[in-house]
């Protein structure tokens, strides 16, 4: 019985001692669970927290870029607007009328107007002032404005006083940031907007003043049909002509090309020729753009022969009410063949002759109706041309001691259409206006553009 008795008392304990190591690794195994838990929660704050840290820094990277590209953006347009005034700036000047500020009255704020010291006329009359004293460059027009006189503070326009009460002059950063937000495009639409009511209505005379720069002693004979009745007067002339700006470089590397439209050698209007496509897409809108605030209706437009185009004769007649002389080049191989195989001996004829600076040049202008065979193949043809030119240029070429004259002689033929008729241009007024065209290819090409 006692024996019976001790199992039973050691069984008990047993058990007792089972349940109580049983509570100890359930408890050990409830603090693991709850130390697991905690490092679990503290991982995944963790890692919000290291996600958002991230996500600041990619934010503020991105703000970073996209300021450095606003930034960068900002430089290219204000160098970009700055080209336009240091093409414009002479001709601001001489048709200013004394005042170059109120040749940008008229242009839009695109700044906030709160808090404005320097008025947008007046930041771009410095500009312009700048240039007219040889800055070119940004740092130079920048470095030049921010010593400028009172004098020349007042007469443009400025406004903001220090606590002396002298004028101030904007800063390198604020011209640069009107430059910018200005842009070259409505800056440029703005100066040929002004330039346009300003011009004086001069008109093409076949002269070396509105034809060739070199042109020297010139002589005219008109031959064929004489007139019973004096030629109408000549009408306002445009020239288009588009041209590689040298030294300018898009942010790309590509060159810079500028299709202008020039009238008394002024220009009046541009656009910048994007760099997958050429100028033929880009003077339809530039010229519609100037007929809104130049109207063109009676005008003749003169382009070069990548122009020759049906779209662009539509236009020009139809669309603007004006008209149209433009050469015949091998971008038109039909048509020009068939000029070239016109039967010129009994067409009107105006020769000219002038000479100078060792040359002699001399041209001769068939002009006639234009048969039915060429008004199928070209929109609105009236009249069609044949220009042969002959240069001779004589100049002395030696070894030092013994020198000798040498003469070169070349000729070149041109053929040529028109929606003028007979009655509207004579062969003389014909030849002004390509002479005139001519002249303006050479006075875009020296343009100096930046």
């Amino acid at each position: 019985m006692q024996d019976q008795c001790c199992t039973l008392a050691s069984d008990a304990s047993a058990e007792a001692v089972i349940g109580e190591a049983e509570a100890i690794a359930r408890d050990a195994a409830r603090k693991e669970e709850a130390k697991a838990r905690r490092k679990a929660l503290k991982d995944e704050g963790t890692r919000e927290r290291d996600a958002v840290r991230e996500r600041k820094a990619a934010e503020r990277a991105e703000r970073e870029r996209a300021g450095k590209a606003e930034a960068e953006r900002l430089r290219a347009r204000a160098e970009a607007a700055r080209a336009v005034l240091l093409e414009r700036a002479a001709e601001l000047r001489d048709l200013a009328g004394g005042t170059l500020r109120s040749c940008f009255e008229g242009l839009e704020e695109p700044r906030d107007p709160r808090g404005i010291r320097h008025p947008l006329p007046a930041v771009l009359s410095l500009v312009v002032m700048a240039v007219l004293r040889g800055k070119v460059t940004m740092v130079a027009v920048t470095g030049w404005i921010k010593i400028a006189g009172q004098d020349l503070l007042e007469m443009a326009g400025a406004r903001h006083r220090d606590g002396n009460g002298q004028l101030t002059a904007p800063s390198p950063r604020t011209v640069t940031r009107v430059l910018g937000l200005a842009g070259p495009q409505p800056l440029s639409d703005a100066v040929g907007a002004y330039l346009a009511a300003a011009v004086p209505g001069r008109q093409p005379d076949g002269t070396g003043e509105s034809g060739d720069p070199d042109h020297g002693h010139e002589q005219e004979q008109e031959q064929g049909e004489e007139e019973e009745e004096e030629e109408p007067p000549l009408r306002p002339h445009l020239q288009c002509d588009g041209k590689a700006v040298r030294g300018a470089r898009r942010p790309d590397g590509s060159t810079l090309f500028i299709l202008s439209a020039v009238t008394a050698k002024v220009t009046v209007a541009d656009r910048e020729i994007p760099a997958k496509t050429n100028e033929v897409p880009e003077i339809g809108p530039m010229l519609l753009e100037l007929n809104r605030r130049l109207p063109l209706a009676g005008w003749v437009l003169t382009a070069d022969a990548a122009h020759t185009q049906d779209d662009f004769a539509e236009l020009t007649v139809t669309g603007l009410r004006a008209h149209y002389v433009l050469t015949v080049k091998d971008n038109r191989k039909n048509l020009r063949a068939a000029l070239r195989g016109l039967c010129w001996a009994g067409a009107r004829r105006h020769a000219s002759e002038d000479t100078g600076h060792g040359r002699t040049e001399r041209r001769s202008h068939l002009v006639m109706d234009a048969p039915e065979e060429i008004k199928a193949m070209f929109p609105h043809v009236k009249q069609v041309a044949k220009v042969i030119r002959t240069r001779t240029v004589r100049h002395w070429k030696g070894d030092g001691r013994t020198w000798k004259l040498v003469t070169a002689t070349t000729t070149e033929t041109v053929y040529l259409v028109t929606s003028l008729t007979s009655a509207d241009a004579s062969p003389r007024q014909i030849a002004a206006y390509i002479r005139a065209h001519w002249g303006i290819e050479n006075f875009c090409a020296e343009c100096a553009y930046g």
